[in-house]
């Protein structure tokens, strides 16, 4: 029997032991030491035991460090965008001063030359918009995709984003526009391949693989972090990333006021696009998910928080496409982990709603103790020490706001202490305060 045939015919629950499997012994992975691999194990079996609903031997963590290695490192979140060996470097020195049960890769850091080489339009950054003292991005909406295309991204979503949505959100696609729809492929489409020489298609190709080997050096750069990690006996929490099918078209397509009013305007329209979207989106973490050791799929959640749209809305047009996302993914053996930014107090009765010990519910504002009630009975729950306590707290305070975290959520086992939001600057001794009071408070019998 064949691997894809042995697959084919396991359960979701086997599917997700055989990545356990897999997350707890990479294959050649350059552990310096015995005693590191059996850190790694230990490691990870805290976040197994966590995602099962069992008691590991103490609580894990997450730390929030976001985009902190960089000012910790002497750097600056500018520079590592386009500095890649200072990337390294500071990433590296964070890894080997800091004890932490998960790293989180700086694959978020993106590179700014990319950016600049493509012209891209969804985002600022240090000193393209934003000064150059920024510590993070923002990112631009608008309505990238008009109200009269939704016919068009339903029947061919792939053409309809690298023919209409690219040109528009990264200018150095624009000679994209010019392609016509790709033939049916019964032979080699001359006719088709004979329209890249047009002048400004050309532009676009070649603006993509000048892009492309610059992209490459970037990545070189986030896999030796990754390396160094592996090699310290740290796991990689974050198998890969994922979109509520809701944000994929209201974040980078029709933008926050565009997708609102189209839930009063062209509500079938938007539900028949969520549908279409919802197993494409599974396909695309799927196979990203598939490069990573790890099992757990992040996904970062922005307009389904209370004040953003009604309960009824919610269930209506929120989160029916994202509990098949998130459904998907667990038949494939992946921890779905959302990340709920916002108040998620009104959602919690709603989102109980998925098979045990599936998930993994990361929290950043919410009443904890009243999630372990609701949601943690069932399924993992991550969070929530506030950023702002982090930023301006001191150790001691940190300590107490874990305390208070780990005695609401730790009994029974299926919780993760982690920040409400990542930080990019503050006291690095908070962080290691998080470590300690998980140490000191979170140990189970």
């Amino acid at each position: 029997m064949n691997e894809d045939t042995r697959w084919a015919e396991m359960s979701p629950e086997q599917r997700r032991e055989e990545r356990f499997k897999r997350w707890l012994s990479p294959p050649d992975a350059p552990f310096l030491s015995s005693e590191v691999e059996k850190s790694y194990e230990e490691r990870v079996t805290r976040f197994i035991k966590a995602i099962k609903l069992e008691e590991p031997d103490r609580v894990p963590v997450m730390l929030p460090s976001g985009f902190f290695p960089a000012s910790y490192g002497g750097s600056s979140f500018g520079t590592v965008m386009y500095d890649y060996d200072e990337l390294r470097r500071t990433w590296v020195k964070f890894l080997r001063d800091f004890d932490m049960d998960s790293f989180a890769s700086p694959a978020l850091v993106y590179p700014g030359r990319v950016f600049e080489m493509l012209d891209y339009k969804l985002m600022q950054w240090p000193g393209h918009g934003l000064g150059k003292d920024a510590s993070s991005y923002q990112y631009v909406e608008g309505e990238y995709m008009l109200p009269d295309e939704y016919d068009a991204l339903i029947k061919e979503p792939f053409d309809y984003l690298v023919r209409t949505w690219l040109p528009r959100t990264a200018g150095a696609f624009a000679g994209f526009q010019k392609l016509g729809p790709m033939p049916l492929l019964e032979n080699l489409p001359v006719f088709y391949i004979s329209r890249f020489a047009d002048p400004e298609v050309r532009a676009s190709v070649l603006a993509l693989l000048d892009a492309a080997q610059e992209g490459a050096k970037w990545a070189s750069a986030v896999a030796d972090v990754g390396r160094a990690a592996l090699e310290a006996g740290i796991p990689a929490l974050y198998g890969g990333r994922s979109r509520a099918p809701f944000d994929f078209l209201g974040d980078s397509l029709r933008g926050t006021k565009g997708i609102m009013m189209d839930m009063y305007r062209r509500p079938d329209k938007l539900q028949e696009a969520l549908e279409r979207l919802s197993p494409i989106i599974v396909d695309r973490a799927v196979a990203a998910a598939g490069l990573s050791g790890s099992p757990l799929v992040t996904i970062t959640l922005h307009k389904g928080a209370g004040g953003f749209m009604s309960g009824k809305q919610f269930e209506t047009f929120y989160w029916p496409s994202f509990k098949k996302v998130m459904l998907g993914l667990i038949e494939q053996g992946l921890v779905p982990m959302p990340f709920a930014e916002g108040d998620y107090m009104p959602r919690l009765d709603v989102i109980r709603d998925m098979p045990r010990g599936s998930t993994v519910w990361y929290f950043e504002a919410v009443d904890m103790a009243r999630a372990k009630e609701i949601v943690g009975g069932d399924n993992c729950i991550a969070g929530n020490l506030p950023a702002s306590l982090l930023c301006t707290g001191t150790p001691g305070d940190v300590k107490e706001g874990c305390r208070k975290l780990i005695e609401a959520c730790g009994p029974g086992g299926g919780y993760i202490l982690a920040g409400g939001a990542a930080i990019d600057e503050g006291n690095p001794e908070n962080l290691r305060a998080m470590m300690e009071a998980a140490r000191e408070y979170g140990v189970y019998g």
